[in-house]
């Protein structure tokens, strides 16, 4: 007997992954940032692809890693998640303890949609002030077509500071 795979749900390519990768450090170097890591996750939080430039302060690479993760774990920004549970610092410090470390909630971590709204996977990245961060992987996701979670960087994003 011959059983036909059912996949789940589009996420996204490597091809796309890579385009949203690169855009979002153009984007970076656009407005003059520190140096920069920026990772993107597939729907189930699998690592697709990933640069960091020269000069990267330490421990960027995870924090770009667990910002996309968080906000594909919550299902929403990790501003959002920030936002949501500010005043549950009790709770934030479970979620960090049940995720070992994985859950960030600053800004940086954004969901990449498609053009019905499905998460394909998420972007995220870090090196800068958080809504810098942000509004890079907004800018990058727009880039290759796609839409983002939120849809907008913070209101003041280009004055934040590190």
């Amino acid at each position: 007997m011959t059983h036909e795979l059912h996949l789940l749900p589009a996420s996204i390519s490597l091809a796309v992954a890579e385009r949203i990768v690169d855009a979002a450090l153009a984007a970076a170097t656009r407005i003059g940032t520190a140096p920069m890591a920026v990772a993107v996750l597939d729907v189930g939080g699998h690592l697709v692809a990933f640069k960091r430039q020269d000069g990267l302060a330490f421990l960027r690479c995870e924090i770009a890693q667990s910002k996309a993760w968080t906000a594909l774990a919550m299902g929403t920004s990790s501003r959002g998640s920030r936002d949501r549970l500010a005043e549950r610092p009790t709770f934030q410090a479970a979620l960090s303890s049940l995720s070992q470390g994985r859950f960030i909630p600053v800004p940086g971590g954004v969901l990449i949609l498609d053009g019905e709204k499905r998460v394909l996977g998420a972007v995220g990245m870090s090196g800068d002030a958080s809504d810098k961060d942000e509004a890079c992987c907004i800018e990058a996701i727009r880039a290759v077509g796609l839409q983002s979670y939120p849809a907008e960087p913070a209101p003041g994003w280009e004055n934040a500071r590190p």
